[in-house]
């Protein structure tokens, strides 16, 4: 058969295509050879696995850095009971293994323990003695960038200025650790518990963190878990800056300044935390963005239960605020947030939103409930048969002339608030509830109920 000259390229390919003896037993085939590389890949790894040692490491000055510098890839350090020197440096993939009985000190300068390797792993280490300088970044246990898919697992960080920093460590694992900040130094002068910064993928979870300035501070970052820690008299428990894509979930944060600051983030979900005794808020969001918080719990007496500035597009719902001054405070411009299925119970004001536009709080025939709201549910609904509305004209007045207090049981004041009743038209604007609950939403109730 004759080719054609459009086909003669394509022919003569044909004829040429296994001329060479490798070309004719498959080594050029591309699947071949990627097949090729990952078995040669699959046989380094198997082959360093099988030259891995466990050593045992005596305490000492100087005996940990020693052991580590003589180690190879894929060893465990197993350290004995007692003290090693600090200001240690990892830089190739290794496991220090304290089994709950050692501890590395550091020399009060620099961090104690700084990762520079991939695929390390602490565990069962008391690690103390970092240096006091915040901008080197003094902390117990450091991860550089080069420090992938690390593990700090089951540790006490215990007085150091910074905890554990995450340093653009992608895929790191922070768990299980207890993290204790120094209470020599003031607050301000503190270092955070956990930080994070621009470290993708990385999972803080199961921590317990206490007396450090932030509990975990994250910033410029992505993709981040931090689940089930315990955040106790911080500043902050948990505090976002410049961070999108993450999730903050089962979290407890106690007698903090402020639970939970979400602040210049966005596509952040905010789920099944509590808030228990914070002092200032218990939930913040600050120019936040396509935020979910959902399941959440605020008890205790916050200054406020959730802080809303100039945060839009965000969906709050099925949340519990308890017994705050203020339940929610709305302020500064923020738009087309949906809040629904949250329930309002004992705040002294259940809302506090200062301006001249409607804001209905339901969504689909959804309100939330108040504990404050009399009012019948005439065909048993579940819905009242009259919109709540929190604020009124005399609450707009308070709160933009403070000094009116003294006038608030005056014949005056009370004339307003019969007018206003009589009137509905003198109503300013501000927040209405169309389809307000008569009792808490059954999934708040079973999360009470099950103390989670």
């Amino acid at each position: 058969m004759l080719c054609t000259w459009k086909c003669a390229g394509v022919c003569s390919l044909s004829r040429a295509r296994h001329n060479t003896p490798a070309q004719r037993f498959g080594v050029g085939d591309p699947r071949r050879i990627a097949a090729g590389l990952v078995l040669a890949a699959v046989l380094l790894h198997s082959a360093a696995v099988a030259t891995a040692e466990t050593l045992d490491v005596a305490p000492g000055a100087g005996t940990l850095q020693a052991a580590i510098d003589r180690a190879t890839a894929g060893d465990v350090l197993r350290l004995m009971p007692g003290k090693y020197l600090g200001q240690i440096t990892i830089s190739r993939p290794l496991t220090l293994d304290g089994r709950g009985k050692a501890t590395v000190i550091g020399t009060g300068e620099g961090s104690a323990i700084t990762v520079k390797a991939p695929n390390v792993t602490l565990r069962g280490l008391t690690v103390t003695g970092s240096g006091l300088l915040l901008e080197t970044q003094d902390s117990g246990i450091f991860l550089s960038k080069e420090a992938t898919g690390v593990k700090v697992i089951n540790n006490r960080v215990i007085d150091n200025l910074i905890g554990i920093y995450i340093w653009g460590a992608h895929d790191a694992v922070v768990a299980s650790n207890t993290v204790v900040g120094r209470r020599d130094l003031r607050m301000s002068e503190r270092g955070n518990g956990i930080q994070v910064w621009n470290a993708p993928g990385a999972r803080v979870e199961g921590n317990d963190i206490r007396y450090g300035r932030d509990g975990i501070f994250v910033t410029t970052s992505k993709e981040n878990v931090f689940k089930n820690n315990r955040l106790r008299d911080l500043r902050f428990g948990v505090h976002y800056m410049y961070t999108n894509e993450s999730r903050v979930e089962g979290n407890v944060s106690e007698r903090n300044h402020l639970g939970y600051a979400i602040m210049f983030s966005k596509a952040i979900e905010v789920r099944n935390n509590r808030s228990k005794n914070d002092r200032d808020r218990g939930i913040l969001f600050n120019y936040a963005n396509n935020v979910t918080v959902q399941d959440n719990v605020v008890t205790g007496g916050p200054e406020k239960c959730i802080f809303i500035y100039n945060s839009n597009k965000n969906v709050i719902t099925r949340n519990y605020l308890s017994e705050c001054a203020i339940g929610v405070h709305f302020t500064a411009g923020s738009e087309r947030n949906v809040i629904f299925q949250n329930a309002f119970v004992a705040n002294r004001t259940q809302v506090k939103y200062v301006g001249t536009r409607w804001l209905d709080w339901s969504s689909k025939g959804q309100g939330n409930y108040w504990s404050d709201h009399t009012a019948f549910d005439l065909n048993r609904d579940g819905i009242a048969d009259r919109a709540y509305k929190p604020n009124d004209l005399t609450d707009q007045i308070l709160w933009r002339h403070p000094a009116a207090k003294l006038l608030v049981n005056s014949p005056a004041v009370q004339i307003l608030k019969w007018a206003q009743s009589a009137f509905p038209a003198l109503h300013p604007g501000g927040v209405i509830d169309s389809a307000p609950l008569m009792m808490v939403p059954d999934p708040i109730k079973q999360q009470l109920e099950s103390g989670s």
